[in-house]
Parts: structure tokens; sequence; C-alpha cells
């Protein structure tokens, strides 16, 4: 069984800061790997981890970009990793576990929204490919190191999982729709927090899946002007005009308090925003998580693709 979505009646909100939520609590000791630690919401979580005391691993398709990124942040360092390149993966897995490090938190922040279609690999549809296959071969190569260090698997996922699977046609061979393929990213990366909170939580490692809200970042690369004034985004000025929108600070908080949060001990499973546990998806309310993204089943069946996919499974033969 998952944990119930039910507030856990956090202290923190909408626009608690990555800061806020780490106010008191020592991360010192703690090796934290960020993926798009460089970027957007990753940036943010990547200081305000290290902030916190933490030594932060922020592995990057683009080294030398994350490197000037994050040169001015001590307890940082980064590493070669190509989420759509299982080789890649393989290899950044290696050279950690070589290196005998425990992990006490993996915040799986990299991600890539509403793209051209692209093909990556096998000719697996990059979104797909890069938002959960690349974090799925990544945790599991690391399982170990995570396993060890007994801590926090977070996924980062958004309101778009209510799209969900196209399981008859994951990689999109019969028609591509870019909003599609992010939802159904979004989803498999909620249903990969269920999944791997079942096998991983008798070694102590918790997984969770947030959405972070809507904020104004490079994540909207592949996005004209024009599609985002019309959404009511922005204004024809390139500023912000939908209040609800949250400052990337705000963004990271609800990943930061979902890896660190003494109010979740015991928990996982589950979907998060605004710094709580969200509750399930209601018609005509916003936010919230749908209940095919928790679902158990969905879960086991996306693990299975994924393993077969990918070739790893750090659970294969184990009970669960």
């Amino acid at each position: 069984m998952t944990t119930p979505q039910r507030t856990t009646g956090s202290r923190f909100g909408a626009r608690s800061t990555a800061d806020d939520v780490l106010s008191g609590i020592d991360l010192s000791g703690t090796t934290a790997l960020v993926t798009g630690g460089y970027s957007g919401l990753g940036l943010e979580t990547t200081r305000a981890l290290a902030r916190a005391g933490a030594r932060v691993v922020v592995p990057a398709r683009r080294r030398e970009a994350a490197e000037k990124a994050v040169g001015d942040v001590d307890g940082v360092e980064t590493a070669d990793l190509d989420l759509s390149d299982l080789g890649s993966v393989r290899r950044f897995a290696e050279r950690f576990l070589d290196s005998g490090r425990e992990v006490g938190i993996v915040i799986n922040s990299a991600g890539i929204m509403a793209c051209p279609e692209t093909r990556v690999g096998p000719g697996w549809e990059a979104q797909f490919a890069v938002n959960h296959l690349g974090h799925f071969a990544l945790v599991n190569r690391l399982w170990p190191a995570i396993a060890s260090g007994g801590g926090r698997v977070v996924s980062v996922s958004s309101g778009a999982h209510g799209m969900g699977m196209r399981w008859d046609d994951v990689q999109f061979e019969r028609g591509y729709d870019r909003w599609q393929a992010y939802g159904q990213a979004k989803a498999a990366n909620v249903l990969f927090a269920v999944g791997l909170d079942a096998r991983g939580r008798g070694a102590g490692v918790r997984a969770l899946a947030v959405h972070p809200g809507s904020i104004l970042t490079p994540l909207q690369r592949h996005l004209s002007t024009t599609e985002m004034v019309d959404a009511g985004w922005i204004d024809e000025s390139g500023a912000l005009a939908d209040p609800t929108f949250k400052t990337p600070a705000q963004g990271a908080a609800t990943q930061v308090w979902a890896a660190t949060s003494p109010g979740l001990a015991g928990l996982g499973g589950v979907y998060c925003e605004d710094c709580d546990i969200a509750g399930p998806a209601a018609e005509g309310v916003e936010g919230g998580v749908h209940s095919h993204a928790t679902d158990p089943g969905q879960a086991a069946r996306l693990w299975e693709l994924s393993a077969r996919l990918t070739g790893v499974d750090a659970f294969a033969g184990a009970g669960r």
C-alpha cells in the first residue's frame, strides 16, 4: 500500500522558499545528487542544499555551463552525465560507486518540456527518455550508494501528470503531440516514485514525487513568446502576467522540503505540492494528484517496461 494522499500539516506553503524549508536543518555530512542542478529550479535547489551544509553533486550534459553556474557555490561539484544516453548514465554511476560515497538525497530535477519531436537512443521519444528513463536507469545503477545512504529520492513531476500514460503507444510512434508526451513523462515521474518507494522502503529509502508549481525558467525554451502570452503567463513585453506563478526560489521549495522535511519521516510513495502532501485531484479544483498516477498496478507496469527498455533493475528477483 502507498501512503494516503493527505496533508502532513506542514507549516510551509506556496510562497515558502527553499531556504525557508531548510531553516534549522543541518545537512552537514550528507551527499545530495541533483540532476539539472545548474539551471532553473535545479540551481536554486543546489544552492539551498549547499547553504544547509550538504555536499552537492551536479551531473550535467553541459558540464562547462554547469561549472560556470555553480562555480561560486561552496560544497558543489559537477560531473558529466547525459540522461538521454544510457552509456553516459552507466559511466557516471560507475565513477560514483567507485568513489565509495553514500547518497542521502537524490533529486531528479532535470527535464525537457513540449519539445519538437525528437528521438534519442534506440528511437525513444525524448521527453519520456530524458524525464523518466534516464532517471530510472540512474537511480537503479546508483542503488547501492542510495541504499547505504538510507535517504530520499525525489522525482520532479508536474500538474500535467493528469494526462496519464499512453500505454498503447508510449513512444508516440503513431503521431506526436508534444504536450501529451510531456504529460506522459510527468505521469511516469509520479509512478516511478510509487514503484521505487515500494521497493526501497525496506532499505530505509523513501521516494516521493513533487509538483513545483508554475515558474518561468529555461524549461520554457521550446515555447514561443506568443504561446506564453496567449496562455496568460507573460504580457507582450515579456513580463510575468500570471500572479499564481512562483519565483524560482519558491518553486524549488517543495522538492527541497520533500527531500529533507522531518515531517515526512516514514512516508513515501506520495505526490506533493506547495510543501505538503497533495490531496486527490477533483473536478473543478486546482491541484491534487490523479489516481492513475499513484496506482500501484500502473507503477508496476511502468517499472517492468522501464527495466526492459533500459536493461537495468536493481531489484530484479527481489520480493515486494
